[in-house]
C-alpha cells in the first residue's frame, strides 16, 4: 500500500511542474526583475527550465512575464 501511495505522489508532483523560457533579456529591465529570473533558474536567453506550479512560482512567472514563455 505504501508503494502504491508513494507512486501516486510521485506522479502527481510530476504533474505539477511548469516549463518556463526566458525569451527576452533583462538588460534595461529593473534589477529586482533579473533577480527574479535568476531566482527562477534562468542564467541566459532562451534557457528553460522546469518549475514547480506553486502560488510563489506562479507569482515569480507574473512579475517577468513580458520577458518569458510558460509551457
Amino acid at each position: 500500500m505504501a508503494k502504491r501511495a508513494a507512486k501516486k505522489a510521485d506522479k502527481q508532483a510530476e504533474a505539477r511542474r511548469i516549463s518556463v523560457k526566458l525569451v527576452k533579456s533583462t538588460i534595461g529591465f529593473d534589477k529586482k526583475q533579473a533577480t527574479v529570473a535568476q531566482g527562477l533558474g534562468l542564467k541566459f536567453l532562451n534557457d528553460t527550465v522546469e518549475v514547480m506550479d506553486t502560488p510563489a512560482m506562479r507569482g515569480m512567472i507574473h512579475k517577468i512575464r513580458h520577458l518569458v514563455e510558460v509551457h
